[in-house]
């Protein structure tokens, strides 16, 4: 993820060196950051989160986000990293930082996380799209080492073989744990032998995936693979992600079991809303931001709440607009709203008046958020 983004919650940045760097494709790279033996603890992580990095592009600091591909166990933190552009900032990134150099980097962030169950016996699948690859890695390699009785498939896209980043490391995993272990290469613009692994990866591959790769289950004759299908992880871009989870709640896999993680901004709900509300007009809205208190009207409560600030010109915090990152994270004071979809908060968080603004419709006339928290 390449965006600058304000969050109410106190983000802890130290300086690290940058230990290893590592050409991966043409516009793609790794780096290994070097943790001090008195900042461990700080950079203790759970699989599939990420940090965000602090440097100077262009005279101006930025703050990227970037998912780890290293595990918990091998306490350090490694990037992957995609340039998307030569003039954006990850492209100055590349050129201006190398081994030795420091890097502002937060403490570890984020949700794309699951429970590790190393007694259970489980079935996990992943999809990745290109750099969503990254905390997919993570996820893949600590349950490898941490669960020896949960199976692993993973289905990876990318446009061609050349542009396929850490397929050495992949497939030393697959051979290495060739029994819990099978990864599937798919192509959008290079032909492949068998029609199956050409194309994006989608509802309509889903489809035959469960029916071509899914289907016989050794461990179970009276069921197949998908049936056994503990959890679901996807990451990629937007659309994707949108596609792809449907298409595994309409197989039969829970919401609360599909995972996923954005690398970019994403402006559509990944579930389509469900429910019909009444409709409210002239709905008040107060909130505080960065320590200032705001007021202002909404038309009615056909929109939701992050959406509606927005086309009002305020710089609430946002990134995905879809539930998933939790940027527009915040307390609500006074009112009532819907909240629709949230892959973020816990329940606890719930509990105690979190809502999502991008996923929260309002039920009540007037409404009072609190963007600002530690």
């Amino acid at each position: 993820m390449e965006q600058q983004i304000y969050k109410g919650k106190l983000t802890k940045f130290h300086p690290l060196k940058i230990a290893k760097k590592a050409d991966l494709t043409k516009n793609t790279f790794s780096l290994e950051l070097e943790i001090p033996e008195n900042l461990k603890d700080n950079y203790t992580f759970e699989a599939g989160q990420f940090v965000s990095v602090k440097f100077l592009s262009d005279g101006k600091e930025m703050i990227n986000d970037y998912s780890m591909t290293s595990a918990p166990y091998e306490e350090k933190i490694c990037l992957g990293i995609k340039i998307n552009s030569q003039e954006g900032s990850t492209a100055d990134l590349y050129k201006n930082y190398n081994i030795g150099d420091q890097l502002f980097v937060s403490e570890p962030n984020g949700r794309f996380t699951l429970v590790s169950k190393p007694s259970e016996f489980r079935t996990i699948v992943g999809f990745a799209a290109g750099i969503g690859i990254t905390p997919i890695l993570s996820h893949f390699k600590n349950i490898l080492h941490n669960e020896p009785r949960t199976r692993l498939f993973l289905f990876f896209g990318n446009k061609n073989s050349q542009e396929l980043i850490y397929r050495d490391l992949l497939d030393n995993l697959a051979r290495t744990y060739h029994n819990r272990l099978q990864i599937h290469y798919f192509y959008s613009q290079e032909k492949t032998s068998h029609q199956l692994f050409y194309g994006r990866l989608d509802a309509k591959k889903l489809h035959l995936i469960i029916n071509q790769i899914l289907h016989l289950d050794d461990t179970d004759e009276e069921s197949t693979i998908w049936d056994a299908v503990d959890e679901v992880l996807i990451c990629g871009k937007g659309e994707m992600i949108k596609t792809l989870a449907n298409a595994c709640y309409h197989h039969g896999i829970p919401k609360k079991n599909i995972h996923f993680e954005l690398f970019e901004e994403f402006n559509d709900a990944i579930y389509p809303q469900e429910k019909e509300f009444p409709l409210i007009e002239n709905v008040t809205v107060d909130f505080k931001m960065l320590g200032k208190d705001y007021h202002t009207q909404l038309p009615d409560n056909r929109e939701k709440i992050l959406q509606q600030l927005l086309i009002q010109n305020f710089k609430v915090p946002y990134s995905c607009k879809s539930g998933i990152c939790g940027s527009c994270e915040c307390t609500l004071v006074e009112g009532e709203v819907e909240l629709l979809e949230n892959e973020y908060l816990t329940e606890k968080e719930e509990a105690q008046g979190k809502i999502l603004a991008c996923m929260s419709i309002a039920k009540s006339k007037k409404i009072k958020l609190n963007f600002d928290f530690s």
